[in-house]
């Protein structure tokens, strides 16, 4: 059995006009994420973590902002895609944890939530599954609320 391990990293801008989209759930709050999708820095960081265990690059070679399709797409629907492809290369993920950095809104109360929308994609059971979120203590972008940033790593096997 071959195990591989992938990191992943998203960063994005906090805007009004937009809705906040973590982990597939649609989290109540002022400001949303811009992006060229919905702006789900969390499933972004999974899938570029998904992607390197594979070898198989980041989320801007696999959907491009220049390609209008994926213009508001839903990010479970990329990370659908993603997980076609690591079927598709007889990979299985044994784990995934993950670490939302957000000074606002409190997460807390949407992590099981937000694991309730990426298990199922994932195809993992929800203790397979770690969602932490943190604030930056009022330093850098996230940290006065400017930003929100998402780090992931994935641990997958070769079937």
């Amino acid at each position: 059995m071959r195990i591989k391990i992938g990191i992943g990293y998203d960063i994005h801008r906090l805007e009004q006009g937009r809705k906040l989209y973590l982990g597939g759930k649609e989290i109540p709050f002022s400001l949303g994420l811009v992006g060229h999708s919905d702006g789900d820095c969390l499933i972004h960081a999974i899938i570029d973590a998904l992607l390197g265990a594979m070898g198989e690059g980041d989320i801007g070679q696999l959907f491009p902002d220049t390609e209008v399709k994926y213009k508001d797409i839903r990010s479970t629907e990329l990370l659908k895609e993603v997980m076609m492809r690591l079927k598709k290369n007889n990979f299985k993920i044994i784990h995934t944890d993950s670490i939302i950095i957000a000074e606002k809104p409190k997460l807390a109360s949407y992590l099981l939530d937000m694991k309730k929308v990426l298990c199922p994609i994932l195809q993992i059971k929800e203790n397979a599954l770690g969602i932490k979120a943190k604030t930056n203590e009022g330093l850098g972008v996230e940290g006065k609320g400017k930003a929100v940033a998402c780090w992931a790593t994935v641990l997958v096997k070769k079937k």
